[in-house]
């Protein structure tokens, strides 16, 4: 799957992949790997934002990785060879003749092939990683959820998303699940998974120019923190009208906005501590916002 080993050194790395079902479109997976992390401590996969800044949300990380032996896994999809939103947090699902591409071709399956490679490198052990992702990674994240066998992840936490993805096989994707070939088993597993979804109470702007507005982004509310209830309440109604399993999580990060540093240390404090510090202990100045 890549064009090199997949063995990142201590400290802060990176490293080139091609994906064997992208190979015309090279990315970068940046790291940091502890000097106290071996094979059987935990590895945290993390989704960058739009401005495609996988190196700095590694970075947001590295506190909490030397702090808990973690392996931090970023892969960084570049505008230029991902472009828009269409190739990165809607997982180039969709041709642009509307159609579905092949569901191996969908980007959602890069993530669970790095960590296979971590495996096949004997760089972990672990049978299982975590994601995190921020923003339009928190798209990422819970539409890999809604799409991939999530078996690979012991926990995924999607913060402050855009839009969502509802679960709904009636509503065409990226709005719902249908058009894609998707059916009630994909349904009734991800509303069973326990996904958490972080949602900052102070981002609630509503003028954004990088929140979505389309119509189908703002029938689910005028600010992300908005849309995290209303995804939340309609996927809790659909799971009891369905008769299914409804694991989801909804977590109110008090005093933070749109900031992709301070949801980084609230999920690292939440996986690794048991608890969402106050906002006084997340947001510093070198919090960034996408």
């Amino acid at each position: 799957m890549t064009s090199v080993p997949l063995i990142p050194t201590t400290g802060s790395s990176a490293i080139p992949l091609i994906d064997r079902f992208h190979p015309d479109r090279p990315l970068t997976v940046h790291f940091y790997r502890p000097q106290a992390h071996g094979p059987d401590d935990p590895v945290v996969i993390v989704q960058h934002g739009m401005l495609r800044n996988g190196d700095e949300y590694r970075d947001f990380w590295i506190p909490a990785a030397e702090k808990h032996r973690l392996l931090i896994v970023a892969p960084t999809f570049s505008d230029a060879q991902f472009p828009e939103a269409e190739s990165y947090n809607n997982g180039l699902v969709m041709e642009a003749s509307g159609e579905a591409r092949k569901r191996e071709e969908w980007l959602y399956g890069v993530p669970a092939r790095i960590f296979a490679a971590l495996q096949a490198s004997g760089v972990t052990r672990q049978a299982r990683a975590r994601l995190f992702g921020h923003s339009a990674g928190g798209q990422f994240a819970h539409r890999l959820l809604a799409t991939q066998d999530p078996s690979v992840f012991s926990a995924v936490i999607a913060a402050n998303p855009g839009w969502y993805t509802l679960p709904d096989l009636q509503r065409q994707f990226p709005e719902g699940m249908g058009g894609i070939g998707l059916s009630e088993n994909e349904l009734a597993r991800w509303l069973a998974y326990p996904m958490h979804i972080f949602a900052g109470d102070q981002d609630i702007a509503e003028d954004d120019p990088n929140l979505p507005s389309q119509p189908e982004a703002l029938a689910q509310g005028r600010s992300r923190y908005a849309r995290a209830h209303f995804v939340y309440g309609f996927a809790e109604r659909e799971a009891k009208r369905l008769g299914m399993v409804f694991n989801w999580r909804l977590i109110r990060v008090e005093g933070v906005g749109h900031d992709g540093a301070a949801m980084s240390r609230a999920a690292a404090a939440f996986w690794f501590e048991g608890t969402v510090p106050p906002a006084s202990a997340l947001v510093f100045d070198d919090a960034a916002q996408l």
